[in-house]
């Protein structure tokens, strides 16, 4: 896990900016959706394309949390990323064609194909038969055509979210970014996070609690809820 955390420096401007250093004093059960992004075998797999190592150490605090906050009525949703092929072209090809190698290519296509390995989700995690499971297209599952994320959200009168998973600078970010500028209270929970880097993840996360949401433990999470 990353022992990192956020610099006082940033901690002393968000005080001097809002006042406070958390944005929500209390979060509503019944309103908030856990939202576990990619943890899935394509990422969490040794040797995998795209593996991100540290994702695997955080998987005892998502099952810890996740349990504790089904107790609450808080949704546990896991989304996993896939993306469809068709002779080897992804449905995503300006990221397949530019940003990745060819045999880095292939491999991660395979792997993302609906119903793949890779697009299993970790099986050290513990999944509940009343969670919910989709998947997202893109970094982001709430940029219009990823998901049907935000319908769920909407329909069950769900404006919480905290969110988990892996990379916390990529898909994580990118999911907390859209859902503060579409309305959704957004908490990024940190130790439930991973990223390639300590660096990269508490960049992510400097920057996610000046500009986008909040930033908190799951224990920190769980008192809020629980207020």
């Amino acid at each position: 896990m990353h022992d990192v955390g956020i610099r006082q420096e940033v901690v002393d401007r968000v005080i001097a900016r809002r006042g406070r250093l958390h944005l929500f004093d209390h979060l509503e059960p019944s309103r908030t959706a856990f939202v576990v992004i990619d943890m899935q075998n394509t990422f969490l797999k040794p040797g995998a394309p795209v593996e991100v190592p540290r994702g695997r150490d955080i998987v005892p605090n998502i099952n810890r949390l996740a349990a504790a906050l089904r107790r609450l009525g808080v949704s546990v949703i896991w989304m996993t990323h896939a993306n469809s092929s068709v002779n080897g072209a992804s449905d995503w090809s300006n990221f397949f064609d530019h940003f990745v190698a060819d045999d880095v290519r292939r491999r991660t296509i395979e792997g993302l194909e609906p119903g793949a390995d890779g697009q299993q989700i970790w099986p050290d995690l513990i999944v509940e038969p009343g969670d919910v499971r989709m998947f997202k297209n893109r970094y982001s599952a709430l940029i219009s055509g990823s998901s049907s994320l935000e319908r769920l959200l909407r329909s069950q009168g769900l404006d919480t979210l905290l969110i988990a998973g892996t990379k916390t600078n990529v898909c994580c970010e990118s999911t907390g970014r859209d859902a503060m500028m579409l309305d959704f209270k957004t908490v990024m929970l940190s130790d439930c996070c991973a990223a390639l880097s300590d660096e990269e993840h508490q960049a992510s996360l400097e920057t996610f609690i000046q500009q986008f949401g909040d930033v908190m433990t799951a224990d920190e999470a769980l008192a809020a809820l629980a207020t």
